[in-house]
């Protein structure tokens, strides 16, 4: 907009170039083409006032009027061409703005123009060939132009010329000023270029810089936090990709990228942030309804969060585009097995399994099927094939195991438990499962092993104590296994008063909410009374004495909810 109406008002400011006695004087021209002149000058004052009210097509009718009175002033094609090239006519705007500069070959405005209009062709039906070689034009007719030299690296990008691109993007970048705004998207543009060269560390240095100088170009922030995910750091992703999004409530249709809500859901989902998650990727599939790794993804969020019934009609919506891929088969399986119907999950994970018979998550998903039906055989001979397809994961063998125990093969139990247990030694419940099977076969030495395992792993949980004294007390170690069972009891105690002090907590938290502050403290003292070592409850006291004004005991309580959360974890993870 600027460029063009300093062409124009310059020509406006030419002394009265087009009146009639400054050219009949010079040129002896015939009544005829004096009134013409008159009519064209006219008619440039007209153009010119439409401009300044915004009306580019009324301005363009007037300019070509004025082209058509007077086709050898260089005045009338300046300023057509110029109005043309904020149309984004380029095919038209050229033609003008060449004749203009044959005329005036010195003008630096027409010079821009015509740059910025070999610019638009880079969007135009043209092959990339023959863009790029109209570009090459219009850096030679304004060698400083930054816009027109990100054009034209843009064009090589798209012919996958790397280190042309870059280095004229690096030309960009050097005649925008560097570390300046109107560098950022030449800096983008040249960060995705150095990603497409396996230049990582610079690309990323390239869409910092990018990011920082436009924090509000959607486009940018998406590309930064592309490259973030992409190279697994989904929490710094994180930032960028909210930017990118956040900039749908500020700029036009069109302007966000439309994969800036799926990349920002698929970091939150890699993250474990499901429930965050779902709210992108139901925007990203409004956008674009047609996009088979979105929907399923969003039918993964749903289910993993408990929603399996919404998540089925995204799964079919995938498979309806992409019929034959064996994920979202097994996908749309899982979610039936939430729905608990199992025949349904079978037939999907068949399926998948024919289009990837060497899948072992595969053969493992139709196993766990098949045992939920009570196809045991059919479970058995799924399990073992997928535990023969990777020997490297541990829950083939660890469920097999768990299936022929419950099925009495209790020697082929042991075997596939402890396959599993060298895989993932820090399964405490498996060790657990292996001493009591160890036991039934009467190997006491090693289920006393297996189960004092357990004990080290699961510290807080009665069970493996209470099998390990069942062990002890048919050796013969009558005081070991009292003592065993004198601990079991103390924890189940233990177990079923943190039981009472979470319902009391949750009870008082009601009671908060509704402003009931009197009874929600004498919840979170219940809580207390029936553990004191929860640090929740503890927490949640202080913020009741709080609204009572009581800020001394509040402090207290509050001191005493961060002393338990510094304490460490009373139980190991299996």
């Amino acid at each position: 907009m600027q460029r063009v109406s300093r062409v124009c008002l310059a020509f406006l400011l030419m002394g009265g170039a087009l009146s009639v006695s400054a050219q009949e004087a010079k040129q002896g021209v015939s009544q005829q083409a004096a009134v013409n002149l008159q009519r064209a000058n006219q008619a440039f004052h007209a153009g010119y006032a439409a401009l300044k009210a915004q009306h580019l097509e009324a301005a363009r009718m007037d300019f070509a009027r004025v082209v058509k009175l007077a086709p050898e002033l260089p005045e009338g094609h300046m300023a057509l061409g110029a109005v043309l090239v904020q149309l984004g006519d380029a095919n038209e705007a050229i033609p003008e703005l060449k004749r203009a500069l044959a005329m005036k070959p010195e003008d630096a405005g027409v010079r821009s123009n015509l740059a910025r209009a070999y610019a638009l062709l880079a969007g135009s039906a043209k092959t990339p060939a023959e863009v790029e070689a109209d570009l090459r034009n219009a850096v030679a007719a304004d060698p400083t132009d930054a816009v027109v030299e990100d054009q034209l690296g843009s064009v090589l990008a798209q012919q996958k010329q790397w280190p042309e691109a870059e280095a004229v993007f690096r030309k960009s970048i050097e005649l925008s000023g560097g570390a300046q705004p109107d560098a950022a998207v030449a800096h983008m543009h040249l960060g995705v270029v150095l990603q497409r060269e396996s230049k990582p560390t610079d690309a990323e240095q390239e869409l910092r810089m990018a990011a920082q100088l436009a924090p509000e170009n959607a486009a940018i922030q998406y590309q930064y936090g592309l490259l973030l995910a992409e190279e697994q750091r989904d929490e710094e992703a994180l930032e960028p990709l909210q930017a990118a999004v956040r900039a749908e409530t500020t700029t036009p249709p069109g302007a966000v990228p439309a994969g800036a809500d799926l990349a920002l859901a698929m970091s939150l989902q890699r993250l474990g942030r499901q429930t965050d998650a779902i709210p992108y990727f139901e925007r990203a599939v409004t956008l674009v309804p047609t996009d088979a790794s979105a929907l399923n993804n969003l039918g993964l969020a749903l289910t993993e969060t408990g929603r399996a019934k919404d998540a089925i009609p995204y799964f079919q919506r995938a498979l309806a585009i992409h019929a034959n891929d064996p994920v979202f088969h097994e996908d749309l399986g899982v979610a039936y097995i939430q729905m608990s119907d199992f025949k349904a999950a079978i037939g999907e994970f068949e399926v998948a399994e024919k289009l990837d018979a060497k899948n072992p998550e595969l053969h493992y998903d139709l196993g766990l099927a098949y045992k939920f039906l009570d196809r045991m055989d059919d479970a058995v001979r799924e399990l073992k094939v997928a535990a023969a397809l990777d020997p490297r994961l541990p829950d083939p063998p660890y469920t097999l195991g768990i299936l022929e125990m419950q099925l009495g093969k209790l020697d082929e139990a042991a075997n596939s438990l402890r396959t599993a247990l060298a895989l993932r030694p820090q399964n405490g419940d498996g060790w657990a499962i292996l001493g009591s099977v160890l036991n039934q076969l009467h190997d006491s030495a090693e289920a006393e092993r297996a189960l004092r395992r357990a004990i080290e792993l699961l510290p807080s949980q009665p069970g493996p104590r209470i099998t390990l004294a069942t062990v002890l007390a048919e050796e013969g170690r009558h005081a070991d296994a009292a003592e065993l069972r004198k601990e079991a009891a103390a924890l189940t105690r233990v177990a079923v008063n943190r039981q009472r002090a979470s319902f009391s907590t949750n009870a008082g938290n009601q009671l908060l909410l509704r402003g009931e502050i009197a009874d929600a403290v004498s919840r979170f003292q219940e809580a207390i009374a029936a553990d004191p070592g929860f640090a929740e409850a503890h927490r949640q006291l202080a913020v009741a004495l709080d609204r009572q004004g009581r800020a001394t005991e509040a402090a207290a309580e509050r001191k005493t909810a961060e002393e338990l959360d510094a304490q460490p974890k009373a139980t190991a993870q299996p």
